[in-house]
């Protein structure tokens, strides 16, 4: 027996041994899979900025806005966490993180011309195009005439989108496609253009509707039905890169403005160089802590977690090479709080086997039953944050998206850490003689917590953050027209950008943000350009006086001529689309979880508490942005410190809902729901406190360790972290309470 144990034990280090190996040196001639290969964000890696101008003179905010955002959808097929922002009235500048080769960016995003589709031939019966000698189609007059001669079926303006496909056709054959989707207007427009094009006779001119872009014909398909569904599907390409350029082509001419390319350059990191150095080093220091922990907490079950908490990075680090993640600092957070939850799995688990230990049961035995009856609770805990994280990445965009990535992978791994990894290494030590109830621990009962009656005092004191939050909230609408200092993620601003004759000081992105503050008392994103001495400092919109004690910075402590130093006012970064985007994948997130909790407790009074739980922990984040403006500006990572709070409180709530469905099911008769609710809330007491813990060392030491602006993210996380625990053990509790009550006393 003990040589199967120490045979699964080898078997488990050497897993992890190679997983580590992959993670940290990587495989193969460019080391793939390894940590220095996974893509990073802008902020922690640079990437390449490419400006436009529109052809128009003069663009509305209205046309400069919808084409920002087309921009930004586009951009994010090179990266969830592109960032497209107006600068000035008539530019947008597209930054792509982690890439260095700008042309191959130009490339692939396009010119951003405009694109027809025009008639081969009109119904005034004019032909519209011609054919070379190849049998290639091109535009036998100008495109001017043909738009004014009223030939134009439809232009960008008119097209939603195109995707290229491929598919089996009946005969098992391949067949590279591309689809497209037109709006309200467009599908009017097409149903009336492909009527015409069908009743003509096939293979005329009169058949075919020619897309042309910037002068060119791309492609000249015939029409073989009448399409009036607003979907349509452009046959006959010969593989499927000619699908996929033919689909990015008419995508990047589906703007509202056609674009010309006025610069581009690679960029440093925005954080500066040693922002991943130091949230790298403050992650080793909190999961050697949290390790440490474990063990002392745990003995050889927090040593088994430890094992599996290693495997478990390292395939965290496998995973984002796998599916192409661009890791930025709202991934962190994702990861962050899987870490958490690996751990509080594992709590979960050991908490049930000490109890069954405390009920006189034998440790293969406890093993056993404590895996089972961890396991709805763990089940229900990350499905529901899966959840969400599904619903975040398909109805987000740009940073939403990110997170989501990072926070459903890590949820998976962590589960399957957790479920199957960390048991597997459990009897490999029971096998190996580790079977004495001092290795494991033994919990044979529990401190009575009189929760449910002190609830109006927990509920008070809520109440009092929350409305100190709606005061300040007041108060900084009075002071600074606006809720929140807003920083320039979400308002704009203004673009500072000047060369120095010598090389770049290496910590210039750390001395310059710290000088900013001191001498402005705001923050700024700062951006270097490779293999140049440009800076590019972006700051909310600065008045005259601030203007002038900018330019005094740059001027005496970098030697900078004046005549050197331009300024130009930006754009936010997260647009008011994506605002939008993630507030509805956030509700809708909120209403899934519901749906998904109240099908699973079979009660919707389980739901709606949950959900008021995450709804009262999002107040008091959003208290402390308001009371903390001078510290904490709200930009990209308040939407990914929010999203963090919603998927830990909804796993932590969730953990106490189900030991009070148990109990419930298994209720004496002389138990009331009261005597339920605080007896669940007292065995679980422990797991919430120590997975409170484990998750806020991560986050503490990322506030101690980070940079100026990982700070920013970490204090508000940290608040949210302690709003999720108060409200898991004091709140959710006390609210369930009260619909249960109602329901007991109407059963009776």
């Amino acid at each position: 027996m003990k040589g199967k144990g120490f045979l699964q034990l080898l078997i488990v280090l050497l897993v992890v041994g190679a997983i580590a190996f992959v993670s940290v040196v990587g495989i193969g001639e460019e080391k793939s899979g390894s940590m220095s290969d996974v893509k990073l964000g802008l902020d922690l890696a640079g990437g390449v900025s490419i400006t436009y101008q529109t052809v128009k003179e003069d663009p509305t905010s209205a046309e400069l806005n919808d084409t920002v955002y087309k921009m930004q959808k586009r951009a994010e097929g090179f990266s969830t966490e592109a960032e497209v922002y107006p600068e000035g009235n008539n530019r947008i500048t597209v930054a792509i993180p982690d890439v260095t080769d700008a042309d191959s960016v130009l490339e692939k995003l396009g010119s951003a011309g405009n694109i027809y589709f025009i008639y081969g031939k009109g119904p005034d019966g004019v032909a519209n195009i011609s054919y070379n000698a190849d049998g290639s189609a091109k535009l036998a007059r100008s495109i001017d005439d043909i738009i004014a001669d009223g030939d134009l079926v439809i232009d960008g303006s008119d097209i939603l989108d195109a995707q290229p496909k491929m598919y089996q056709d009946q005969y098992s054959g391949t067949q590279y496609v591309v689809d497209l989707s037109f709006n309200s207007e467009g599908t009017s427009k097409f149903a009336t253009a492909t009527s015409y094009a069908y009743n003509a006779s096939s293979g005329s001119l009169e058949n075919v509707i020619a897309i042309v872009y910037d002068g060119e014909v791309v492609s000249a398909p015939g029409v073989s039905s009448v399409i009036s569904e607003g979907q349509a599907q452009i046959r006959g390409q010969s593989d499927y890169n000619e699908s996929n350029v033919l689909a990015t082509t008419i995508r990047v001419g589906a703007l509202p403005l056609e674009l010309s390319v006025l610069r581009y350059y690679v960029e440093g990191a925005q954080l500066g160089a040693n922002a991943l150095d130091t949230s790298l080093i403050a992650g080793a220091i909190g999961i050697g802590l949290i390790i440490l922990f474990m063990i002392i907490m745990y003995r050889i079950p927090g040593l088994a977690a430890s094992i599996a908490l290693l495997f478990y990075v390292g395939c965290m680090i496998v995973c984002l090479n796998l599916f192409d993640v661009t890791l930025t600092l709202p991934g962190i957070a994702g990861i962050i709080l899987s870490v958490g939850m690996a751990v509080d799995a594992n709590v979960i688990i050991f908490t049930r086997i000490q109890e069954e230990l405390g009920s006189g049961k034998t440790v293969r035995s406890s093993i056993k039953l404590g895996f089972n009856k961890a396991l709805s609770a763990i089940i229900d805990g990350n499905i529901t944050t899966i959840i969400a994280a599904i619903v975040l990445y398909i109805l987000g965009s740009g940073t939403v998206k990110g997170f989501a990535q990072t926070l459903a992978i890590g949820i998976i791994l962590s589960m399957i850490t957790a479920l199957f990894v960390t048991k597997f290494i459990l009897n490999a030590f029971v096998k190996l003689g580790a079977e004495k109830v001092g290795c494991f621990g033994e919990k044979k009962g529990y401190k009575h917590m009189r929760i449910v009656e002190n609830f109006p005092k927990f509920a008070a004191i809520s109440g009092v953050v929350i409305v100190a939050g709606i005061v300040a909230i007041i108060i900084n609408i009075v002071k600074i027209d606006a809720p929140f200092n807003y920083g320039l993620d979400f308002s704009g601003g203004t673009a500072t950008t000047f060369t120095m004759d010598g090389a770049l000081p290496s910590d210039i992105n750390t001395t310059l943000d710290a000088k900013i503050r001191s001498e402005l008392g705001i923050s700024a994103v700062i951006s270097t350009v490779e293999d140049s001495s440009m800076v590019t400092v972006r700051t909310k919109e600065l008045s005259t006086d601030d203007r002038a004690k900018l330019t005094n910075i740059i001027t005496s402590d970098y030697s900078v001529k004046q005549e050197n130093i331009t300024t130009e006012s930006v754009g936010a970064t997260v647009s008011g689309e994506m605002k939008k985007d993630a507030l509805i994948a956030v509700i809708v997130a909120t209403i899934c979880m519901l749906i998904y909790i109240w099908f699973r407790f079979k009660n919707l009074s389980f739901g709606l508490s949950s959900v008021i739980a995450l709804i009262h922990d999002v107040l008091v984040v959003i208290t402390v942005y308001a009371i903390a403006k001078d510290v904490i500006s709200v930009g990209n990572t308040f939407i990914a410190c929010l999203l963090t709070i919603v998927g830990y409180s909804i796993n932590a709530t969730i953990v106490i809902f189900d030991r009070i469905r148990e109990n419930m099911s298994e209720k004496l008769d002389k138990e009331s729901v009261t005597d339920v609710v605080n007896k669940s809330i007292s065995q679980t007491f422990t797991r919430s406190i120590y997975t409170s813990l484990t998750t806020l060392i991560m986050v503490v030491l990322l506030a101690i360790f980070g940079v100026s602006s990982v700070r920013e993210f970490a204090i508000p996380l940290i608040a949210g972290i302690v709003a999720g625990g108060f409200s898991s053990v004091c709140i959710a509790g006390g609210i369930w309470h009260l619909f249960g009550k109602k329901k007991a006393k109407a059963e009776n």
